[in-house]
């Protein structure tokens, strides 16, 4: 299955969830596309012990069938850059994201 999420929450409790199904998902040899808008774009913003979701990246991106994306406009309001494990894209990502996947879930 392929697999697109949108994430668009920096709530810390929901991103790792975000990423613990995105991982299960991998692991069942899934593709999985991440986009990240608005709020999401800060993602590792508040990643903790608890809710570590520095942690859960770190190994989704291990997989070769694991993509983020982020929303370039959303970075650049936040004053922030794409970088190799994130890199910016835009609208044309995330509707890409929603026509080429089997399922899209949004947090």
């Amino acid at each position: 299955m392929k697999l697109g999420i949108v994430l668009s929450t920096n709530n810390v409790e929901t991103n790792w969830n975000a990423f613990r199904l995105a991982n299960l998902a991998v692991d069942k040899g899934d593709i999985v596309n991440i986009f990240l808008t608005g709020e999401g774009v800060e993602y590792t913003k508040n990643s903790s012990d608890k809710f570590n979701i520095n942690k859960q990246i770190q190994k989704f991106l291990k997989s070769p069938n694991a993509k983020i994306t982020a929303c370039g406009t959303c970075m650049m309001i936040r004053s922030q850059k794409g970088s190799g494990e994130c890199p910016e894209g835009g609208i044309e990502d995330l509707y890409r994201l929603i026509a080429e996947n089997d399922k899209v879930i949004t947090f």
